[in-house]
């Protein structure tokens, strides 16, 4: 069995794709998957699968979720080993940043370099930003509510599509990733 983190972009925004996590745990276990969890509302599900790749998975779930709400929602999928990794390579850390000030957005895909570099650093200052593969680690000094690095503008400029946490909420996301789930009640 293995374990892996589903995130699901912008649900349960402003009113907005409404989608309630007691069907969406009942979506993923009538696909097969196994103690299936979710933390807050905003699309994030920690659950098992027999399945050995992470992206047939996350086609699967994309697929299922539009056939069961009608909503074009897309899935981001990784396994509990790669958001440890995820976790382990923040750059931010090193630096000392106060851990309420980060984010990690989790890409589709790797974007091109020349994509990467050509975002104006001077336009998203103080935020910052480094990109690691299949995340971009992002620090916002005076909040993500004041940011011009939103998740729309990074999609706009790397080119792939993004949806993005708070460090409380990945930690939390490895956290139950980690652990074996509750026992059920009775």
């Amino acid at each position: 069995m293995n374990t892996y983190v589903a995130l699901l972009r912008a649900i349960n925004v402003g009113g907005h794709n409404k989608v309630d996590m007691k069907q969406l745990r009942a979506l993923f276990a009538d696909l097969g998957h196994r103690d299936v969890r979710t933390y807050v509302q905003s699309g994030n599900v920690v659950f098992g699968s027999a399945s050995r790749s992470a992206s047939s998975v996350e086609k699967g779930l994309q697929k299922a979720i539009a056939e069961s709400t009608g909503l074009d929602i897309r899935v981001l999928v990784r396994s509990r080993d790669e958001l440890a990794r995820v976790v382990d390579a923040n750059p931010f850390l090193a630096d000392r940043a106060e851990p309420r000030t980060l984010y990690v957005a989790f890409l589709a895909g790797a974007p091109k370099a020349a994509r990467v570099n050509s975002v104006p650093r001077s336009y998203v200052e103080p935020d910052e930003f480094r990109v690691a593969g299949r995340e971009v680690y992002l620090r916002y000094p005076n909040g993500y509510g004041r940011t011009k690095l939103s998740n729309a503008y990074l999609e706009k400029q790397l080119g792939v599509a993004a949806t993005t946490r708070n460090w409380n909420t990945v930690t939390k996301l490895l956290d139950m990733a980690l652990s074996p789930p509750s026992p059920t009640p009775g």
